[in-house]
């Protein structure tokens, strides 16, 4: 007897948004769609509880892709040492997407610790179905424009003018978009919760019709 399945989703919109290429170096470039670990991070904004795994499985493309040349005055620790001396920053180019809208899918597991803090071990012991719990609990929060902290689409000036329940009526999906993505990001840690930086790609995914699935998840 398989246990049942919890999915969460939401939709994203906003005027730019960057999903960061590692191979495009000091000019970042932009994936089409967000990589794993950002939709993860989009979710994870709305509602976090480490007793719960977040396992984004697609991404519909809800608006044409637009590509935009940026740039930006970049004043952060990246710089060159007599940069950050003298207190000069420099221009960073990137190539970015305009009026971006997607809709995001994710299910739910339940990570079993021992040494989760004492607020999450007395929400276990109140819980019979942590995922059930959380799903209802991201739900109404997703309702009510509530978030653990402002989520952004990709850099964090890239702030959506719109998180909320899906639009399917108003915003179909790209249905003549097909594109082949050799190589993407696919995972930034090697455990769901309290793990240390392992970053891994997937090979050979591809949008169809408008639509990302992610490969296999990667759960603890």
């Amino acid at each position: 007897m398989t246990s049942k399945t919890y999915e969460i989703k939401l939709e994203i919109a906003g005027p730019t948004a960057i999903w960061t290429r590692p191979d495009t170096g000091d000019s970042p470039g932009t994936y089409p769609a967000p990589t794993r670990s950002a939709a993860k991070g989009i979710f994870e904004a709305i509602l976090w509880n480490p007793a719960v795994e977040i396992v984004p499985t697609r991404v519909e493309i809800c608006e044409p892709l637009v590509y935009h040349h940026y740039a930006t005055n970049y004043g952060g620790p990246q710089r060159k040492s007599a940069q950050i001396r003298d207190d000069n920053n420099y221009q960073l180019f990137a190539t970015v997407l305009v009026n971006v809208r997607y809709r995001l899918y994710a299910d739910l597991n339940s990570v079993s610790r021992s040494d989760f803090p004492p607020k999450i071990l007395y929400w276990l012991e109140r819980t019979r179905s942590p995922c059930h719990a959380f799903k209802e609990i991201f739900e109404r929060r997703l309702k009510r424009g509530q978030c653990h902290y402002v989520p952004s689409l990709g850099w964090r000036e890239f702030a959506p003018n719109y998180v909320g329940r899906l639009q399917i009526a108003l915003y179909p999906t790209q249905a003549d978009l097909n594109l082949s993505l050799p190589s993407m990001p696919d995972q930034v840690f090697h455990k769901p919760t309290y793990g240390e930086h392992a970053l891994a790609y997937e090979q050979g995914l591809v949008i169809e019709s408008g639509i990302l699935a992610y490969g296999a998840d990667h759960a603890e």
